[in-house]
């Protein structure tokens, strides 16, 4: 029998298997947190299969998401991002996952790791939504909304509210699945 899926990634292999074995899932380690927050700041604006489909030319071009090393990267490393035909070659994108990466690093001095900072604001444990069509999930939260004013704060870039809610549900803050999906209760 075939598994029920979230709606937004029936009938793509990457998709589905982002789906099942990331989406939504808790994420504590700091070094997956970052690379999520690096990712969805790139896709503001494109859709998340873009982003899935260059996921690995992003991994090898941004050092394995070292933010240590991004956080120190010259100008001459910039613009052979800037160059590099497999990313996103967007200007303030770029130049952001570096200032972001200075951030992090600020963060996780402050409160010990970037985990203990943002899993904070949920009190350490998911939200559990009951979405029952993904096409009327949220983009936002008022949750979502008060994350990015505090990052903005922080100097982070590219994290307005619809990046952070979906930062949110790639790292399993929100249990967005739709409850008719076999990961819902999995995650629940």
């Amino acid at each position: 029998m075939k598994k029920k899926r979230c709606g937004w990634c029936e009938g793509d292999k990457l998709y589905e298997t982002y789906h099942d074995e990331e989406w939504g899932v808790p994420v504590y380690d700091d070094k997956t947190l970052f690379e999520f927050l690096l990712l969805e700041t790139f896709q503001a604006g494109l859709s998340w299969i873009t982003i899935l489909r260059k996921r690995e030319n992003f991994k090898t071009a941004f050092n394995d998401f070292n933010h240590e090393k991004i956080a120190n990267y010259s100008e001459e490393k910039i613009q052979e991002l800037l160059n590099n035909e497999g990313i996103i070659r967007n200007k303030l994108k770029v130049r952001s996952a570096v200032t972001n990466a200075q951030a992090f690093m600020k963060i996780q001095k402050e409160f010990g790791t970037f985990s203990n900072y943002i899993w904070d604001f949920v009190d350490g444990k998911p939200i559990q939504n009951n979405i029952t069509d993904y096409k009327k999930a949220p983009s936002t939260s008022a949750l979502s909304d008060k994350i990015s004013k505090d990052l903005k704060k922080r100097g982070f870039k590219f994290v307005g509210s619809t990046v952070i809610y979906a930062h949110m549900q790639a790292t399993g803050m929100v249990n967005d699945h739709e409850v008719s999906c076999f990961r819902h209760s999995e995650l629940a």
